[in-house]
């Protein structure tokens, strides 16, 4: 793999914003944080596109709701085949945490995610989205 060089006009003020987002981040330079937002870019378009994707889904909930994690676990079954692995974790006497890992076509896991989001009972729910990394350089 060859690395390119390229020149970019921007504006002052933009600039200085994007230095000091670099250095809040952690970057080390300029050109590992324009290549982080390319990567970003490129995983939005290929959930758009419709290629296979990851993901985890995170669901708060609490679980004295009845049949909630019933519920919850019928529609896991229902998609059985974009869902990798669950943690269930108890964070306190009525609130758990659940953490889905998914694969799947981008449009079917954002299905997905929206039911058990959905769910009543559910109180914060999130889809994070991500790349298989095939074809990610």
């Amino acid at each position: 793999m060859a690395i390119v060089r390229f020149g970019v006009s921007i504006d002052e003020e933009l600039l200085s914003r994007f230095d000091e987002e670099i250095v809040r981040r952690g970057y080390a330079n300029r050109s590992e944080a324009i290549r982080d937002l390319i990567r970003e870019r490129l995983v939005r378009e290929e959930w758009r596109a419709g290629q296979e994707v990851v993901g985890v889904i995170t669901l708060v909930y609490d679980h004295h709701v009845r049949e909630l994690e019933s519920k919850i676990t019928d529609i896991q079954h229902d998609h059985h085949s974009k869902v990798l692995s669950v943690m269930h974790i108890h964070l306190d006497h009525h609130n758990c945490l659940e953490i889905i890992a998914v694969k799947g076509e981008g449009a079917e896991i954002a299905e997905l995610a929206a039911r058990l989001i959905g769910l009543k009972g559910v109180r914060h729910g999130r889809l994070t989205a991500t790349t298989t990394g095939k074809d990610l350089v």
